[in-house]
């Protein structure tokens, strides 16, 4: 059987990073995921909770805020509890195994995509000359 989930989204608000009673790091936020709902008719837009625990959480909460786009691989996992009024309720969230960037740096500071990277913190004298390879090269 599989439970995997991978998406796609932009975070609706800034995560939060908490940790358990037993110190454990843990975040839980939501993220914006369009979907088409007929061919020709607009988009639809899902809003998806999220639980990152660990490294993951640490991560998430140090690169991420509100609006920014990021890449979910995990597994739907399900939760039963009681309402105010004590209704029993279901929660359904992904449990993210893996989270990445999937846009440039919104600040300016990144190159643009259709440049190649430029480094200029090394000159000529950094480098040295290779002597003695005057052999065949085995291929």
């Amino acid at each position: 059987m599989f439970n995997l989930v991978v998406l796609t989204g932009r975070l609706t608000a800034d995560p939060e990073l908490k940790t358990t009673p037993n110190g454990v790091p843990v975040t839980t936020f939501s993220i914006a995921v369009n979907r088409n709902y007929r061919a020709g008719e607009e988009q639809q837009t899902d809003f998806i909770n999220i639980v990152a625990w660990r490294q993951r959480a640490e991560f998430i909460t140090k690169y991420f805020k509100k609006g920014s786009m990021i890449g979910i691989e995990g597994s739907i996992q399900t939760r039963r509890y009681q309402d105010k009024n004590g209704n029993n309720r279901t929660a359904f969230e992904v449990v993210v195994n893996n989270a990445q960037f999937v846009e440039a740096k919104r600040d300016g500071t990144s190159v643009p995509s259709n440049e190649p990277a430029a480094f200029s913190n090394a000159d000529a004298s950094d480098f040295a000359e290779i002597g003695g390879m005057d052999d065949d090269l085995p291929f």
